[in-house]
């Protein structure tokens, strides 16, 4: 180094570790891993040099459905070394009635947030805002490992807009929450977690059900009797011919599988309604998609397949693509549900995909069981109970 140059500050470096669940969360993590690092030190104006890490695992789900942060924290961050933990999950957290955005805890400088009460869309942006936030508290907080304390002071970074931030009674804890209120907050959360179970991805698991929907469409194409009650019948007609396939396919769905909740008590009441509203929007969606998908293929075949002097022969008018699109929908009505009787998912991941109290009871089976194995562990120590 040249004489009377200076020294360049020596900054410090914190390790955020971004643990998630797999799905719209791992997804989610591995753009942040890349984007974060320069969103906290443009927020932090470069106080700090940040390093984020990203783990895939699973957050179990303890005997009261919630997830044990504090335990999840000190594991991750003893044997990966991080500062602080930030986890993301796909499964939505309440506290009342009110949807949950993300927590804190402090003392084991850990934060959670909920993806789906990011809603859809603009979620990304609202869960990189959230994350933010997070760290912002967490790095003025206090707890147990390195601490992180930066040269200059942070300044504060506000909570996203939509939330509304709620702090310990504790006037001495830096804990808090974020929360969506009113009728508005969950409408997002029932919207993110719709976009959290990605119905479009239900299509291949409906590959049976396509094929008999396909063949039955084809059935319209070839016959003239049916070119004959597209033209006549009336679009708003048509409109809910459409609508009724979709409804009974995805209701035959959704009972045929047994993805329609009950509550087991009156706390459970609320969490089932979500549930099952989000169930119903996801295989609806997802059904929908399937619909296009045969709609589309339905009127190519259309199009190769009618002679149009010969369509105009049979409607008695000239016919152009109006009668084409027409056809097409009332044969992919038809053949919706033709789909749909019989059908089912055909994987497990499927069902799991469309219902959130499925994917629960396997968090809870995982708890159960890791608990079990640390228990066990802990006997077979020197000194322990089984020694």
């Amino acid at each position: 180094m040249a004489e009377g140059e200076e020294a360049p500050e020596e900054r410090d470096v914190v390790v955020v570790g971004l643990v998630c669940d797999p799905g719209l969360p791992a997804e989610m993590a591995e753009r942040l891993a890349n984007r974060l690092p320069g969103e906290l030190s443009l927020a932090f104006d470069g106080a700090v040099e940040w390093r984020v890490d990203t783990r895939l695992a699973p957050l179990p789900l303890d005997e009261h459905g919630d997830i044990p942060l504090a335990s999840t924290a000190r594991r991750f961050r003893r044997r990966e070394g991080w500062d602080l933990l930030v986890a993301l999950t796909d499964l939505p957290r309440r506290v009342g009635t009110r949807p949950l955005l993300a927590s804190i805890d402090t003392g084991a400088r850990a934060g959670l947030v909920s993806v789906p009460a990011a809603g859809w869309p603009f979620s990304f942006r609202r869960v990189r805002e959230t994350i933010v936030h997070l760290v912002a508290r967490l790095s003025g907080g206090s707890g147990g490992g390195r601490a992180v304390r930066p040269r200059r002071r942070l300044r504060p970074v506000p909570p996203p807009s939509s939330a509304r931030r709620f702090s310990s009674p504790d006037p001495e804890s830096m804990d808090e929450s974020l929360e969506l209120v009113g009728t508005r907050g969950k409408l997002r959360l029932l919207t993110g977690m719709v976009r959290a179970n990605r119905p479009w991805r239900l299509l291949p698991s409906l590959s049976s059900a396509i094929a008999a929907a396909v063949a039955t469409s084809s059935f319209g194409v070839f016959y003239n009797s049916i070119w004959q009650m597209a033209d006549t019948l009336h679009p708003a007609r048509l409109a809910l011919v459409n609508a009724f396939a979709v409804v009974a396919m995805a209701a035959w769905l959704i009972a045929y599988n047994g993805l329609w909740e009950r509550p087991d008590g009156a706390r459970l009441r609320r969490a089932v309604v979500l549930y099952n509203a989000s169930t119903v929007c996801t295989v609806g969606l997802g059904v929908l998609c399937m619909y296009v998908l045969l709609f589309t293929v339905t009127l190519a075949e259309a199009l190769v397949v009618i002679d149009s002097s010969f369509m105009e022969s049979v409607v008695g008018h000239p016919a152009g693509l109006k009668e084409y699109v027409l056809i097409a929908w009332m044969a992919s009505s038809m053949g919706t549900v033709a789909g749909a009787l019989g059908s089912t998912f055909e994987s497990e991941s499927a069902v799991r995909a469309a219902a959130y109290s499925e994917r629960e009871r396997e968090r809870r089976e995982r708890f159960e069981e890791e608990r079990g194995e640390h228990e066990e562990a802990e006997q077979a120590e020197p000194g322990g109970q089984g020694s």
